[in-house]
C-alpha cells in the first residue's frame, strides 16, 4: 500500500507510539495489549537512551528455599519398626 506524501509512514509492528505520564512521583508508560508480558515481574534496563523492560526470569528453587527460615521446632520421636519379613 503506498502512502501519500503528507501521510505520516505506518510504524512496524513491532513499534508503537505511547505516553509517558506521571503516577504520584513516579513516571510510567501504559504497555498496549499486543506488548503484553506474560509474568507479573519485569527486569528494566537502561542501555544509552534505550529503555528496555522484559519479563524476569522463573526463580530457581534453590533461590526461593534460601529466601526460607530454618524451622525452631522440636518434633516428637516416632516409632519406626522394621517391618515384617515376607517369603517371596
Amino acid at each position: 500500500m503506498a502512502y501519500a506524501r503528507h501521510m505520516p509512514k505506518k510504524p512496524p509492528a513491532s513499534e508503537r507510539l505511547v505516553r509517558v505520564f506521571r503516577n504520584g512521583r513516579n513516571q510510567a508508560v501504559r504497555i498496549p495489549r499486543e506488548f503484553e508480558l506474560a509474568s507479573d515481574e519485569a527486569v528494566m534496563r537502561k542501555e544509552g537512551q534505550r529503555l528496555i523492560i522484559e519479563p524476569a526470569p522463573p526463580k530457581s528453587l534453590r533461590a526461593v528455599l534460601s529466601t526460607l527460615k530454618p524451622i525452631r521446632e522440636t518434633f516428637p520421636r516416632i516409632s519406626d519398626p522394621h517391618p515384617d519379613a515376607v517369603d517371596l
